[in-house]
């Protein structure tokens, strides 16, 4: 197993549409954008490819993760928050800030179980401190990511009923 910054889109858009992912989405409701969220999630990557990570085994992508920089008040730069999202960050991350948000975690389901996301939480944070990021937001509602997130020390901000996801903060800066 390995983690790759990047790779080529073409590859990615054929590994993320057998990946499982669009499965997902629909037996937890979400029906429709899927198409829409993958092309909106490429236009992001082209524009930086360092915003996203390959996960690659035997040469093989099985995973990826797409982070981007973000605020309390903005998702992305002009994409406002939901009134919820912002009084949940604010008052986790102790008003407004900026912040690296880790945006979509995604491993095939054959390759779970292996220890491949808490080797991904620790090539991520690392990955972080050095490009000189000192603060991680991760949403999350899989019992083994919820389960990571508190291992790394990740403080929850609690369950947002409109995302449907639980909100973790973690800071990368050295306790004085």
């Amino acid at each position: 197993m390995r983690f790759e910054v990047g790779c080529d889109l073409d590859e990615f858009r054929r590994y993320h549409r057998n990946s499982g992912i669009h499965k997902y989405l629909k037996s937890v409701g979400v029906t429709d954008g899927y198409d829409e969220n993958l092309e909106y999630m490429m236009n992001v990557v082209i524009k930086d490819p360092s915003q996203l990570i390959v996960w690659r085994e035997n040469g093989k992508i099985v995973g990826h993760a797409v982070w981007h920089e973000s605020n309390t008040k903005e998702h992305r730069k002009g994409d406002p928050r939901e009134k919820e999202d912002t009084e949940a960050l604010e008052k986790l991350l102790g008003g407004k800030k900026d912040f690296v948000e880790l945006h979509e975690i995604w491993l095939i389901e054959e390759y779970r179980g292996r220890g491949y996301g808490e080797m991904f939480h620790d090539f991520f944070e690392k990955f972080m401190k050095d490009k000189s990021y000192s603060d991680i937001v991760f949403y999350a509602n899989h019992p083994a990511a919820v389960a990571i997130c508190y291992k790394h020390g990740y403080k929850e901000g609690g369950y947002l009923k409109g995302l449907k996801e639980y909100v973790f903060y973690l800071s990368l800066k050295k306790n004085p």
